[in-house]
């Protein structure tokens, strides 16, 4: 049974910083591409980053390039989204996800003074 659990997440200061975590099990996690989507309020999820099965290549929303960081521990079978110069709208539920169409639960990230 695939499962995948955040942690990480809450309340920071605009120009903050915080990383999110996402434990994998269940599946073989170096084996599958992984992303983080989010979702504002009253708005669709939306692509954040990606990170190839390796770790070797990623990809970023304009968004949030030079700001963001997607990594990935495949020892730990564990994903991360590093957020630095965080923004009010960065506000959000942040969701990770294994290939094809497996979710975390979603962690609420919050940027406000």
């Amino acid at each position: 049974q695939v499962q995948l659990v955040q942690s990480g997440g809450g309340w920071v200061q605009p120009g903050g910083s915080l990383r999110l975590s996402c434990a994998a099990s269940g599946f073989t996690f170096s084996m599958k591409g992984m992303s983080w989507y989010r979702q504002a309020p009253g708005k669709e999820r939306e692509l954040v980053a990606t990170i190839s099965i390796g770790g070797g290549s990623t990809d970023y929303a304009d968004s949030v390039k030079g700001r963001f960081t997607i990594s990935r521990d495949n020892a730990k079978n564990t994903l991360y989204l590093q957020m630095n110069n965080l923004k009010p709208e960065d506000t959000a539920v942040y969701y990770c996800k294994a290939w094809p169409n497996s979710w975390g639960q979603g962690t609420q990230v919050i940027v406000s003074s």
